[in-house]
């Protein structure tokens, strides 16, 4: 019986319409979607057989992600959804050169800050002006309280690994603003996490 790459994420069930939801107004009718970081998967059959005017291109810095998004993938066999490229957001080059939108799930907070710095310079690299970048996760903010459960979720994270952690959003943005992106606005989704759009230009 051959391997089954594919992984399972359980907070994918439980999140992905409420994204959806939002993905639905913030995404151009048409175009090109690339997904950074984009985990077991499951995020990018779900989008893409939702919305099948756009082409959705998922991506991962790690080969067993790779795989497990391959076989979601091939499972699915979805005409708008292309094979994962090995896409690291820190690096200064990436194997794309242009996308209509971009979308980041759950990565900024379990991944070093120059990941979130490559990704906002990438990104303005392959956008147009106007085009979106959505962020999902949770983050801190000064003027909202921060759950409990995510202040526990920060800590686990950090001790981790000590690069990691919940970031404060106003330092996000101020990454976002010298990339040449505005902030467009921040939608409250369950369990205590935030989507954030931004626009470049």
């Amino acid at each position: 019986m051959p391997h089954d790459a594919r992984r399972h994420a359980p907070a994918t069930a439980r999140n992905r319409d409420p994204i959806l939801a939002v993905l639905r107004d913030a995404l151009p009718a048409t175009g090109l979607v690339l997904e950074i970081a984009s985990g077991t998967g499951e995020h990018a059959v779900h989008f893409a057989g939702a919305l099948p005017g756009l082409t959705w291109q998922p991506s991962d810095p790690d080969l067993d992600a790779l795989g497990s998004i391959r076989g979601w993938a091939e499972a699915a066999r979805l005409p708008n959804l292309r094979p994962p490229l090995l896409l690291d957001a820190s690096a200064p080059d990436w194997p794309i050169d242009r996308a209509d939108a971009l979308v980041c799930i759950n990565m900024v907070h379990i991944s070093p800050w120059s990941a979130t710095l490559g990704l906002f310079a990438g990104a303005a690299r392959i956008l147009s002006p106007g085009a979106p970048l959505i962020l999902y996760g949770p983050y801190l903010r000064a003027d909202v309280e921060t759950a409990a459960s995510n202040l526990a979720f920060d800590a686990d994270l950090k001790a981790r690994n000590p690069a990691w952690g919940l970031r404060d959003l106003a330092d996000v943005a101020a990454v976002a603003r010298h990339a040449g992106f505005t902030a467009e606005g921040v939608v409250e989704l369950p369990a205590n996490n935030i989507l954030v759009i931004f626009r470049y230009g």
